[in-house]
């Protein structure tokens, strides 16, 4: 395509957007064309993260718990994964998972993300008890907890619908759900990636449920191995046909592979420009979901942080306790303390807002920064403003 029809090609894109109109299939893919100016791109997406959110940027306080690193599926693209005869396999006593909880409770943390493996001899009734113990006995700290591939396997578990299981779990004290389990929904991809885990109508089935019962769940997307830009943008059409839907995501994480310690480490891991590409691309297709965060343990802290200007309106959080993707080769601190995010942040050029689990305004004691209530929706301060 020659240098005229390129800017009269996005020009009609660009028009698209300022418009407030759906971009296409074909608009995704001709944005991800390597001739088209990735700044130009990410000015557009800038364009429609601040329309939607400001100049702010959100963060919260969070720990993570992986209760065990057990599982029976052996998906290409996962490091943190052992069998049950490894000598670093683990699944953790109530002891280690109350102290998780304590630790979190000192350190000011309003969410714990919890994932983990599918031990095969971990019954159901653990990973259910798991929940109420840490609700029990942290009430105020919110659980995020299980992905739909965890979902998936304890309804293989217990025989009951996905409907049950998390009217269960909610029962238990869980609060809302991570993305994790997408990775390419397409069946070409997919199947190459994790033939045997939940597929994709039941993703899509777990998340539409639990959306139905009122429980909010985020959205994610993982590129940069096999897949293609086709895969990518068909990604982001079936997540945004569900928002359509339900309303129910929240946020949309656009997640960088990486391959090493992986059964596709001869795979090279996307690099910073892809990763900007991808982050103004998912801002610009998901036109009904609100947030699209920028993970810096996955993107690296400088790439994250520039993210800021290509779409994105949140870096995650402190991350205590990251285990999946360090695992695979991420070369980011395994955490951050609240005034280097605060700091990274305002060097983009962005105002730092504290966000609790479900995108409402933290507010802190002043004198003791453990002690901490939720106030109004960060999107509603928008709209209002």
């Amino acid at each position: 395509m020659i240098s005229s029809e390129l800017n009269a090609r996005f020009r009609e894109i660009r028009d698209k957007v300022e418009a407030s109109e759906r971009l296409s299939l074909e608009d995704g893919l001709f944005l991800y064309e390597p001739e088209v100016s990735l700044q130009a791109v990410g000015e557009l997406a800038n364009y429609m993260r601040e329309r939607l959110n400001g100049n702010v940027a959100y963060y919260n306080i969070n720990t993570h718990l992986n209760p065990t690193n057990v599982c029976v599926y052996r998906c290409r693209f996962c490091a943190f994964r052992k069998d049950l005869r490894d000598e670093s396999g683990y699944a953790m006593t109530d002891e280690q998972v109350l102290e998780r909880g304590r630790e979190a409770t000192a350190n000011g943390c309003t969410e714990m993300h919890i994932v983990g493996g599918l031990h095969h001899q971990r019954k159901y009734e653990w990973y259910r008890d798991l929940i109420s113990l840490l609700k029990t006995n942290f009430p105020q700290i919110h659980l995020k907890a299980w992905t739909a591939v965890e979902i998936d396997w304890f309804r293989f578990q217990t025989k009951k619908s996905f409907r049950w299981v998390l009217e269960d779990m909610q029962a238990a004290g869980q609060g809302s759900m991570p993305g994790g389990g997408a990775e390419i929904f397409h069946p070409e991809v997919r199947d190459q990636l994790c033939e045997h885990k939940a597929n994709t109508p039941s993703w899509i089935e777990i998340h539409k449920t639990a959306h139905e019962i009122g429980m909010k769940t985020n959205c994610t997307m993982l590129y940069g191995h096999v897949e293609k830009a086709y895969h990518r943008i068909d990604h982001l059409m079936r997540l945004r046909e569900l928002q359509d839907k339900t309303g129910g995501f929240q946020v949309c994480i656009p997640l960088a592979f990486h391959p090493d310690n992986t059964q596709l480490s001869d795979l090279k891991k996307p690099s910073g420009l892809m990763d900007l590409r991808t982050v103004a691309i998912s801002r610009l297709m998901l036109d009904n979901i609100r947030h699209i965060k920028a993970y810096w343990i996955m993107l690296g802290i400088e790439t994250a942080q520039t993210a800021l200007a290509y779409g994105a309106d949140d870096l995650d959080g402190t991350v205590r306790h990251e285990l999946i993707y360090h695992d695979a080769g991420a070369q980011t601190p395994e955490f951050l303390s609240v005034e280097q995010i605060k700091q990274l942040i305002r060097e983009a050029g962005r105002e730092p807002i504290e966000r609790d689990t479900t995108y409402n305004r933290v507010i802190r004691d002043a004198n003791d920064f453990t002690q901490w209530h939720s106030g109004e929706s960060v999107d509603a301060e928008l709209v209002t403003a």
